[in-house]
């Protein structure tokens, strides 16, 4: 199994809030379309975790990782109960395959910063 096939990694880069978690793309193996759905984190707002191409309209947010890895949003079953079905692509508009787990975690400790507020900021932004 490859890192990112992982629930268990995924879930846990999403909870602790990763920053390069943003932008997560995926398809499940069952779409003959393979239609691409996002999944994404950005700290700044109240409700962080977001979710595009889903069962609600324009997508929807919550305020944590549990919540958008359970919602029932896909065809009425939740990312964590459709997780074997789940196939990543880009995190952060970097193709999964490319890296790996560790290099995710060096971007957000090397190149994050918070403000004044306590919310991290990649150094690039």
């Amino acid at each position: 199994m490859k890192w990112y096939e992982n629930y268990d990694t995924i879930f846990e880069m999403f909870e602790q809030g990763y920053i390069d978690v943003d932008e997560t793309s995926f398809y499940f193996r069952s779409d003959p379309k393979e239609q691409d759905r996002f999944i994404g984190f950005l700290p700044e707002y109240e409700k962080p975790y977001w979710v595009g191409l889903c069962d609600i309209p324009d997508g929807c947010e919550f305020a944590t990782a549990k919540e958008l890895f359970e919602a029932r949003i896909y065809d009425s079953q939740s990312l964590k109960e459709r997780w074997s079905d789940v196939v990543l692509c880009m995190m952060n508009g970097v193709d999964v395959d490319s890296v790996n787990r560790d290099w995710f975690k060096r971007r957000w400790s090397d190149e994050s910063e918070e403000d004044s507020n306590g919310t991290a900021h990649r150094g690039d932004e």
